[in-house]
């Protein structure tokens, strides 16, 4: 299944695809997508005929977060092997885990904000885990039964801030709309594979990201479950694996994002997204 969230900010209607991307309104069901709802979610809408729900035209119409909103947001920094080379790090023997605030997270089409204090504005294409239930120091087998879906987060950085003002990399990952999600979320059966997708970024039209899952490091049931050694974490919360090579940090000479520059993203079969860097 496909699961989105459509409308105004704040007036969000809970839905999903049917087969032909036609948007079914499952508001009838499950009052929203939630931290709160996530659990029961599937259960819900298990054995409904997408065709007898309301259709929402979608047409013009602002697709929100796919969550209405996370409790958590973890990170895996450098899980991508290509992209450790690209840094100039090796590669990590265990996941590397670090923040991103609650208030980072937005819709797919929301714009990045800009701060005239930001010097080294950067981009990332990532595959987000959304946990479907409460989940704690479980094994790898058990690890896909605790992930709901999969969705597209693009982990926007302020690489000055993140190394080079000291402490922690959670500095420079931070600000809000720094942390782009969905436009859906793909549940895991119809995903099928989640660690052989191909995924690309372009900044103004140009290739800067071409990459695939297929060379992180730590895969998603991995990941869930080495984190769930050391913390809770609660239904509706988003795990962003990392990214590919062709960072802006990457380049020769580094390239940063400015004011008015168009970011595109997307991962295969979990859509695409398109922001543009805004002045606050």
């Amino acid at each position: 299944m496909k699961f989105l969230r459509l409308g105004a900010v704040g007036e969000e209607v809970p839905c999903l695809l049917d087969e032909s991307g036609t948007a079914r309104d499952i508001s009838s069901l499950v009052s929203d997508i939630t931290p709160d709802t996530i659990s029961g979610l599937t259960t819900a809408v298990a054995g409904i005929d997408p065709a007898s729900l309301p259709e929402i035209d979608q047409t013009g119409v602002r697709v929100g977060p796919p969550v209405s909103h996370p409790r958590n947001i973890y990170c895996i920094g450098l899980n991508y092997s290509d992209h450790a080379k690209e840094a100039g790090m090796p590669i990590p023997d265990e996941p590397i885990l670090f923040n991103k605030s609650s208030g980072t997270y937005c819709a797919p089409f929301d714009p990045i904000l800009y701060s005239d204090k930001m010097t080294k504005l950067d981009w990332e294409v990532e595959l987000g885990i959304v946990i479907g239930k409460q989940t704690f120091n479980i094994s790898k087998d058990q690890a896909l039964d605790h992930i709901l879906g999969y969705t597209l987060v693009n982990d926007v950085s302020e690489r000055s801030w993140q190394l080079e003002r000291g402490g922690q990399w959670a500095k420079g990952k931070s600000f809000p709309n720094f942390c782009p999600t969905g436009p859906w979320i793909v549940t895991g059966d119809e995903l099928e594979d989640a660690n052989s997708l191909p995924m690309w970024l372009d900044v103004n039209g140009q290739r800067m990201q071409n990459g695939n899952t297929d060379t992180m490091i730590f895969d998603p049931a991995t990941i869930v479950s080495y984190l769930s050694e050391f913390l809770r974490l609660e239904p509706g919360d988003l795990i962003c694996t990392g990214t590919p090579p062709g960072v802006g940090a990457g380049m020769k000479p580094p390239v940063w994002l400015k004011v008015g520059d168009k970011v595109s993203l997307g991962i295969h079969g979990l859509g695409s997204q398109e922001q543009i860097v805004q002045k606050i």
